[in-house]
């Protein structure tokens, strides 16, 4: 099923917000460079082009079948996902983190972060425990931001980023709500950049 107009507005409350949200708190700004893991999921993807909305420099970790997409979006660098980031970065190299992947390389996003850089998370999908060295985080002064809530004005921005075409919300595939089963294999299969969206019937008049 194509997508309609209103289903790209139905991203925003969620992905879209959630991504804004984690800039807004982090004060992504222009030039700066910002790191964003899961760039081809829902939020991910948000945050691509929301943070090169900002004028900032993006470079985003996703699955290598999936690069062209997420250059497409906006990305200025792709890393393929388990990569090395110290490695294809170097140490002290970028302002922010957006991470909503957590996991094993969790303590290399430190590493990559520079002195007063700030690290902002809101999902954990590689795995919610991960390893700290305190020392990191107070000798580079980082700031770590845990992102869900979001003021309204985030909300408000977003519509009107939409509006003026600063952005365009992705739906990978849209499934009538009967097709809920093939939409959750779909979502676990991971084959896709976006967001995917469930259609509620329509009322008969």
């Amino acid at each position: 099923m194509p997508p309609t107009r209103a289903q790209p507005r139905a991203l925003t409350p969620c992905a879209y917000s959630t991504a804004e949200g984690m800039l807004e708190r982090a004060r992504l700004g222009a030039e700066e460079r910002v790191l964003i893991t899961g760039a081809s999921g829902g939020v991910g993807s948000a945050a691509v082009q929301l943070a090169k909305r900002r004028g900032a420099y993006v470079i985003a970790v996703c699955g290598e079948q999936k690069r062209d997409d997420v250059l497409a979006l906006g990305a200025d660098e792709v890393i393929a996902r388990g990569g090395n980031l110290v490695a294809a970065l170097g140490a002290d190299s970028v302002d922010v983190v957006v991470d909503l992947v957590a996991g094993p390389q969790w303590p290399q996003l430190c590493e990559v972060l520079c002195r007063g850089g700030r690290y902002t998370v809101s999902g954990a999908i590689a795995g919610p425990l991960v390893e700290l060295d305190v020392r990191t985080l107070y000798l580079k002064d980082l700031t770590f931001l845990g992102c869900t809530w979001q003021p309204r004005a985030v909300f408000e921005n977003l519509i009107g980023y939409i509006e003026r075409g600063e952005i365009r919300p992705l739906v990978a595939k849209s499934y009538p709500l009967e097709q809920i089963v093939e939409a959750q294999e779909a979502f676990m299969a991971k084959t896709f950049t976006g967001k995917l969206v469930l259609v509620p019937p329509q009322e008969k008049a």
